[in-house]
């Protein structure tokens, strides 16, 4: 019992030794959450964002330059091609992981796959394409690859101290923190990463576009960037759908989305469709499913068959039509309910010295011009540096010149080895380094012609450390390298634009859905923005609405299946969207949530939602600044298919209210100090610009502002006379309890 008894004792001992071990004991370890999250998930996320997801300045994440430098210093720049397999396995020295993830990696680079508008790997054999979700590409054994040419643009100054090294995950080999890329590649090559809590996603523009534009902007940082960068450029073709506006916030903020539309042609003989290009984000695939289901569902009764006839010539999707079918009104048709038209979401997030930075392309060519800055020193630097050497020998060399026989008779008559460089310095003057050099001349180099010939460099030498040292001083002159090596790559290698262009005003409306039955509906919207269309049978049946807990409604009118309604957002801007395009629901549902629906951007939130009707009405705006904006609805009308305006309203104050006005009618405001103010209308006079501020309806103190606006009717306000006002702006009345009805205490709980 006792040799029991001192086991248990010394494993509680032991226990107690390793508390922090878990396993060891059966108890439940506490520790604070926050503790958790800084011990176990930052480092974790750290590693994910800084050393995996997130694309650098150069444009590479750390596997693609790990896979890159490997490819260099096997000499595959002007090598004969090798196995896939073998480049795999060399970069498993720079490359932990398995050599699955590093064929991945590879297969994306290469110019088979067409992920990129430059490909940096130049293959032999199937890589699969990136517009195929079931094209696998081959085994690594199967296929070989070597870099491409302009892969000389990335390691042309490596080996002269352009970028930083660092020892690899073992110490056993260096690896560049970046590569010396000498033209943005961060802006030509797309790329895609998601981490921890953020993500990724860069567009690809065309080389030839994006070196001119970094041109220009070296020259003027204030240029247009879109007078050389009109769109981006996708690999795989399409048509970009431009809205200059939303592609200036793009590139002014590195936020945002445009859509690329497939290209197609009209075999009339053969009654066929052919696409031949598709977006960069949809794949073959799921365009022949979504098309498949649509089919089956009757909604495109026109297709009699569809096949996917793609081949060495390239992408090509055939669509057999019916005999009377019109091509032009089954795309459009096909471009709003298929992946057949696209969005692309960028979110222009990349390192800069170990931190995640969202940037537009301005601040990307601003940081890349910096960091290229920096590149373009270093290597001055190593050459001035180089030269120097080398003049510094020359001129020791220069002066044995004045008697060869003196240091052949210092050489021969001295003893030892080691004080052969001793007496040659005491013997010219010259210092260690010098006398090394001539040291080790050889016998048959000893000679005045040699000698002659070496010192004669001096000059040029001279010359060459000067223009360099002045180029060093000059910022103007290091500008003139950059521009240079940019001018020489868009003649070097010539890259022509994929994706076209098509401007969203341009193009016609989208045809009307024959099949969408009209008929009357109910909508009802939430604070949280959830849309309900109800048909006037179902909300008999029930008129109980149902919403998320912490939600409620916002507002409520009548229209038909097919009208328009106009959402208004809290970014000025406005959406436009059907409401046949909107599935009837019950009181009972919670309904669409808009922000899913209409692909509004991230965090923005919905404000208002009116129904458009035929335009003919008009919209009261309300801000916090106690403006307001008497708008014609035919403002927000197109005669194009454009589903969202940007800029639709004043930017100068919050949107408070936004009501729709069938004629003067009077209104109530109250401020968020508890004052009323009842005017009409009539003392607003219509605007035609969507940007105008509005003027003053009611005067707000300082750090007040305007609560809401109702129709009076809504309002239940008492004692009329004396919150009414002839004239605008006005400051209001303090809104007694006695004057206030159940319909304004709860318009001011909201």
């Amino acid at each position: 019992m006792a040799r029991k008894s001192k086991k248990a004792s010394e494993t509680q001992k032991r226990g107690a030794a390793a508390e922090n071990v878990m396993g060891l004991r059966a108890e439940v370890l506490e520790q604070p959450i926050t503790e958790t999250l800084e011990t176990n998930y930052m480092p974790y996320a750290m590693s994910v964002i800084v050393s995996r997801a997130i694309p650098e300045i150069d444009g590479f994440k750390p596997s693609h330059r790990k896979l890159l430098y490997t490819m260099y210093k096997m000499g595959l720049l002007s090598g004969a091609r090798t196995k896939s397999a073998n480049i795999v396995g060399q970069t498993m020295r720079l490359n932990p992981h398995g050599d699955a993830a590093i064929y991945e990696t590879m297969v994306r680079l290469t110019r088979g796959c067409e992920a990129l508008n430059v490909p940096f790997v130049d293959s032999k054999g199937s890589f699969g394409k990136v517009y195929s979700r079931d094209m696998a590409y081959a085994a690594s054994r199967y296929t070989e690859a070597k870099l491409a040419p302009i892969c000389a643009e990335l390691f042309g100054d490596i080996d002269k101290d352009t970028v930083d090294f660092v020892d690899n995950y073992d110490g056993t080999m260096k690896e560049p923190t970046l590569l010396p890329t000498a033209f943005p590649n961060v802006l030509v090559s797309a790329n895609t990463g998601i981490a921890v809590g953020m993500a990724s996603q860069i567009c690809g523009f065309n080389l030839a576009e994006v070196c001119e534009t970094a041109i220009n902007y070296i020259r003027d940082p204030e240029c247009d960037l879109m007078a050389t960068l009109p769109a981006p450029d996708f690999p795989t073709g399409g048509e970009i759908v431009m809205d200059t506006e939303a592609m200036r916030e793009i590139y002014r903020t590195g936020r945002g989305s445009f859509k690329v539309r497939s290209r197609w042609r009209y075999d009339a003989k053969a009654n066929i469709i052919e696409v031949y290009e598709i977006p960069y984000t949809a794949t073959v695939e799921a365009i022949m499913d979504k098309v498949a289901e649509l089919v089956k569902a009757g909604k495109c009764k026109e297709i009699a068959d569809m096949r996917d006839e793609t081949d060495l010539g390239g992408l090509k999707l055939a669509i057999d039509l019916k005999r009377g079918a019109d091509p032009e009104k089954l795309m459009a048709k096909l471009f709003k309910l298929t992946p057949l038209m696209d969005s692309f979401a960028c979110n222009f997030n990349i390192l800069i010295a170990g931190t995640p930075r969202v940037m537009g392309v301005g601040e990307i060519l601003g940081e890349w011009v910096s960091w290229r800055t920096e590149c373009v020193k270093r290597r001055i630097y190593f050459d001035l540096r180089r030269k120097k050497e080398k003049l510094h020998l020359l001129k020791g060399l220069a002066k044995i010149l004045l008697d060869i026989d003196k240091a052949i008779a210092i050489i021969r008559n001295t003893e030892r080895e080691s004080d052969v460089v001793p007496n040659l310095m005491e013997g010219f003057g010259i210092d260690k380094v010098q006398a090394e050099y001539v040291a080790e001349i050889k016998l048959r180099n000893i000679n005045r012609e040699y000698i002659l010939k070496r010192t004669g460099e001096t000059e040029a030498l001279e010359a060459e450390i000067a223009g360099l040292e002045d180029t060093l001083a000059s910022r103007r002159k290091i500008q003139n390298v950059i521009v240079g090596e940019l001018r020489r790559i868009i003649k070097q290698y010539p890259s022509p634009r994929k994706s076209g262009i098509v401007f969203a005003d341009e193009l016609p409306d989208e045809p009307e859905d024959e099949g969408a039955p009209d008929y009357p509906v109910n909508v009802f919207v939430s604070r949280e923005g959830y849309l309900k269309k109800i048909t006037p049978q179902s909300l008999r049946m029930s008129s109980e609405q149902k919403y998320k807990e912490g939600d409620g409604p916002m507002t409520q009118f009548e229209g038909t299946n097919r009208g328009e309604i106009l959402v208004f957002t809290d970014r000025q801007q406005v959406y436009k969207a059907r409401l046949a395009d909107f599935e009837d629901t019950r009181a009972s549902q919670l309904g669409t949530y808009l922000a899913s629906k209409l692909n509004m951007d991230s965090g923005e939130a919905v404000k208002a939602v009116l129904y458009a009707g035929d335009y003919s009405g008009e919209a009261l705006l309300c801000f916090a600044n106690g403006k307001a904006a008497r708008l014609p609805l035919s403002v927000y009308e197109t005669k194009t298919n454009r589903k969202k305006l940007v800029n639709a309203y004043s930017d100068k104050s919050p949107l408070v209210k936004v009501m729709p006005l069938a004629g003067d009618v009077e209104c109530a405001a109250i401020s968020t100090e508890g004052r009323a103010l009842i005017f009409n209308t009539a003392l607003l006079a219509p605007k035609a610009s969507k940007s105008t501020q509005g003027v003053g309806v009611m005067t707000l103190k300082p750090r007040y502002s305007l609560a809401d606006v109702r129709p009076l009717a809504d309002t239940g306000i008492k004692n009329l006379a004396r919150y009414r006002v002839r004239s605008l702006p006005a400051a209001g009345a303090l809104l007694k309890d006695e004057d206030r009805g159940e319909k304004q205490l709860d318009m001011l709980e909201e």
